[in-house]
């Protein structure tokens, strides 16, 4: 169990780099302070990790109809879902969280290819917010 705590962490890690730098470039993203950043990242992942994959069963009709592109609109719902949970968190609407989700997840598989430096990184579902 120990030796999955360091790519947890790096992957929780990039997850809060990520949000940090979507927060900077969405005007509709604040943080109102370290901890409610961090708090997101790590809410994020539990979201992502058993509520999406829940959604995704659910709207499975919809999303062979739009070819997979209803998965957007579901890590759009997983952003707002943290947003609403986590105080300090703010997105101003849908459109900001469905822009910055695509963002989100582009920008952590990034960081992972270059941070994990040929380690497997750790994905509980996919890569996190992204099909």
């Amino acid at each position: 169990m120990l030796e999955s705590l360091p790519p947890f962490l790096l992957h929780w890690g990039i997850t809060s780099l990520s949000l940090w730098v979507a927060s900077h470039v969405f005007g509709g993203i604040r943080f109102a302070n370290t901890a409610s950043l961090i708090v997101s990242a790590l809410l994020l992942g539990f979201a992502n990790a058993i509520v999406r994959p829940l959604l995704i069963i659910l709207t499975l009709p919809l999303t062979l109809v739009t070819l997979g592109l209803f998965l957007l609109v579901i890590n759009a719902l997983m952003m707002m879902l943290v947003s609403w949970a986590v105080p300090g968190f703010r997105v101003s609407g849908f459109w900001t969280a469905f822009f910055a989700s695509i963002f989100i997840a582009v920008l952590s598989f990034l960081f992972d290819v270059f941070l994990a430096s040929g380690s497997t990184p750790w994905h509980p579902i996919g890569n996190g917010l992204m099909v």
